[in-house]
C-alpha cells in the first residue's frame, strides 16, 4: 500500500479540510490523477495520486479536518488497473450458467425457507419480494410468506404475529418525509475553511482597524476610447484583452508612491513602510473570495498585468491557485462593478492599510465647461486605516487615481 498524504500548502497552514472525493474506493487511478478536492484557509487544491493502481481505503471523509502530512487514503500499486474486473468476469459467467440447475441457493434472503421445502424453485422467487417491500423487518419477512402457502395444513403457525410486525400499513409511515408543501425547509451546510478564514479576517479588520471610506468619481471616457482604438492590435500582439485592471493597477502604483502610508502596515507600535508594490486583485470564485497578488506590480507592463490577472482568474475558477500566490500583498483592488455594483465600502484585507473599490461604469449627466453632457462615469472608493492614514491623504490619493485614469497618456509619460 502507498499512503496518500496531505502536502505542505504554506508556512502558516497546519490543517486542511477534505472538500470532496473525486474517486471512490476501488476506482483505478493513474499517477498524478486528482483524487480529492482539499480546502485550506487560503485556497482549494486537488490532491494528486502518488502512484498508479487502485484507490484502496479512504481514511478521511469529506468534511473532515486533517493535519498537513496526515495520511488520508491508500493506493494499491500496480499498472494493471483493469485486471480485477477481468478476474471477476468468469465468476459472474459461471454463476449465470449454474443458475438453472441450482436456482434455490441464489437468493440469500430465502435462507430460512429450505428448512421446509428447499428444492421448490417458486418459493425462493416469491420470497424475495417481501424483504424488498419491508426493508425494516428483513428477518421475519420470509416466514410470513411460508404460512400463506400452507395455511390449510399448518393453521397454527404464528402467521398473525409476523404479519403484525411488518403489515402493509407500515409503508405510509416510511414515506411521510417530504413535507415540501410547507416551503420552510432548512439545510445545514458547514462553512468551508476558505469561507471561515474570510469571515475571521473581515471581523479582525473591523475589530482592530479604524476603517473609514472616502469616494470620488472617474470619467472613463478616455480609457474606453483608448481600449476601443487599441484593442484589436493589443489582443493580436499579446493574446489577451486590454481590460480595465491594468489602468487601475498602474494608477494605484502612481498614487501609492505619492502617499506611502497607504502602502504601509501597522505592526505593534511601528509603521512598516515599503518601497515595493505587491497589488492584490480580489477574484470571486465558486469557493469564495480569493485575493492573489501581483508582486512588484510597479515593474509590470499593461500586457503583463492583463496576462497575469487573466491567468489568476482562470486558475481560481479551476482551483489551481498556489498558496504562495495568495500571500503578502501591500494594497488591494476589488472590482464589484463586474457584478453591477454602483457603490460600496470595501473592507481592508489585514494587515494592509487600504483597499480601492471599483464599480460599474454608468452613463450619467455631468457638467462639463458649463454644459450638461452624458459621460461614462464610475464611482471609486478608498477604505483606509485611519490610524496611520489621515483624511487628507485619503482624499488626495483618490484624486490622483482620478487624474491618472482620466488622462491615460500620463501613465506612459510618468512611467
Amino acid at each position: 500500500m502507498i499512503d496518500v498524504k496531505i502536502p505542505e500548502v504554506g508556512e502558516s497552514i497546519v490543517e486542511v479540510q477534505i472538500g470532496e472525493w473525486l474517486k471512490a474506493e476501488g476506482d483505478p487511478v493513474m499517477k498524478d490523477d486528482s483524487l480529492a478536492v482539499v480546502e485550506s484557509e487560503k485556497t482549494n487544491f486537488e490532491l494528486p495520486s502518488p502512484a498508479s493502481g487502485r484507490l484502496g481505503r479512504i481514511l478521511a471523509q469529506a468534511g473532515q479536518t486533517v493535519k498537513v502530512g496526515a495520511t488520508v487514503a491508500q493506493i494499491e500499486p500496480g499498472n494493471e488497473a483493469g485486471q480485477p474486473e477481468a478476474a471477476t468476469a468468469p465468476v459472474t459467467q459461471k454463476a449465470s450458467t449454474q443458475a438453472a440447475p441450482q436456482a434455490q441457493p441464489s437468493p440469500k434472503a430465502a435462507a430460512p425457507e429450505p428448512l421446509h421445502k428447499p428444492v421448490r424453485p417458486p418459493t425462493p422467487v416469491r420470497e424475495q419480494q417481501p424483504p424488498s417491500a419491508r426493508p425494516s423487518t428483513p428477518v421475519p419477512a420470509p416466514p410470513e410468506e411460508a404460512p400463506t402457502e400452507r395455511a390449510v395444513t399448518e393453521p397454527a403457525r404464528p402467521a398473525a404475529p409476523v404479519a403484525e410486525v411488518a403489515p402493509a400499513p407500515e409503508l405510509p409511515h416510511a414515506q411521510p418525509r417530504p413535507p415540501a408543501a410547507s416551503g420552510r425547509e432548512e439545510e445545514v451546510v458547514p462553512m468551508s475553511m476558505l469561507r471561515r478564514t474570510v469571515a475571521r479576517r473581515l471581523l479582525e479588520a473591523q475589530r482592530t482597524m479604524a476603517m473609514l471610506t472616502t469616494f470620488n468619481e472617474v470619467d472613463m471616457g478616455a480609457v474606453q476610447a483608448l481600449r476601443q482604438q487599441r484593442q484589436e492590435a493589443f489582443q493580436q500582439r499579446y493574446n489577451v484583452k486590454l481590460g480595465l485592471m491594468s489602468f487601475f493597477v498602474k494608477a494605484a502604483v502612481a498614487a501609492l508612491k505619492e502617499f506611502p502610508q497607504i502602502n504601509a502596515e501597522v505592526r505593534a507600535d511601528d509603521i512598516i513602510y515599503r518601497n515595493y508594490f505587491d497589488i492584490g486583485v480580489a477574484i470571486a470564485s465558486q469557493q469564495g473570495l480569493v485575493v492573489p497578488v501581483l508582486p512588484n506590480a510597479e515593474r509590470l507592463s499593461f500586457a503583463e498585468i492583463e496576462t497575469a490577472v487573466a491567468d489568476l482568474a482562470r486558475r481560481a475558477k479551476e482551483r489551481q491557485l498556489k498558496p504562495e500566490e495568495l500571500e503578502g500583498g501591500t494594497f488591494t483592488i476589488t472590482n464589484g462593478g463586474v457584478f453591477g455594483s454602483l457603490l460600496s465600502t470595501p473592507l481592508i484585507n489585514p494587515p494592509q492599510s487600504g483597499i480601492l473599490g471599483l464599480h460599474a461604469i454608468v452613463d450619467r449627466p455631468v457638467a462639463r465647461e458649463g454644459s450638461v453632457v452624458i459621460r461614462p462615469m464610475m464611482y471609486v472608493a478608498l477604505t483606509y486605516d485611519h490610524r496611520i492614514v489621515d483624511g487628507r491623504e485619503a482624499v488626495l490619493f483618490l484624486r490622483r487615481i482620478k487624474e491618472v485614469v482620466e488622462d491615460p497618456a500620463r501613465m506612459l509619460i510618468e512611467a
